[in-house]
């Protein structure tokens, strides 16, 4: 059995706010085929995040869809870097922020089974040593780094 996994020990919430760009993930069911993949969040009055997906099927000249809407809530209050998403009102899967740069450029997301992990970014792309950074944090934390998959970003315009 593989230890719990480690938080960052700080999240400031409205810096982490916004779009990020999925630069790679451990492919699974709902973004399967998806380009140009964007999470979203934002506060909510009551404290809680909206969060939302929104991706390209298949082509990057396919529209952008909304693929999935689900609401945030920060488990542990005093780092704010771990959470539990909840899908439908029924659906609650953890998230865990395992890396996050100090300027907020990128960040590093799992979960504890370690079959689920997202690095995102501000920007559409990362540069080769962030990302090797980036799947070096996510060896230490017990994941397997060659799971993740680069997902396909269209050029910035």
């Amino acid at each position: 059995m593989k230890p719990p996994l480690q938080p960052v020990a700080h999240v400031d919430l409205p810096r982490y706010m916004g779009d990020w760009y999925v630069i790679a993930n451990i492919p699974y069911f709902a973004e399967k085929g998806c380009v140009d993949s964007i999470e979203s969040y934002a506060a909510r009055p009551d404290g809680d995040i909206d969060n939302w997906f929104t991706c390209r099927k298949e082509s990057f000249d396919a529209p952008m869809k909304r693929k999935a809407t689900a609401i945030a809530v920060v488990d542990d209050k005093i780092s704010n870097a771990v959470w539990h998403v909840r899908f439908f009102k029924v659906i609650s899967v953890k998230y865990v922020i395992l890396s996050l740069d100090p300027n907020y450029q990128w960040v590093v997301v799992g979960h504890p089974s370690r079959n689920y992990g997202w690095i995102m970014a501000r920007s559409k792309t990362l540069d080769a040593v962030t990302y090797q950074r980036a799947l070096d944090d996510l060896a230490k934390q017990g994941y397997d780094p060659s799971r993740f998959v680069k997902v396909p970003q269209s050029p910035a315009k």
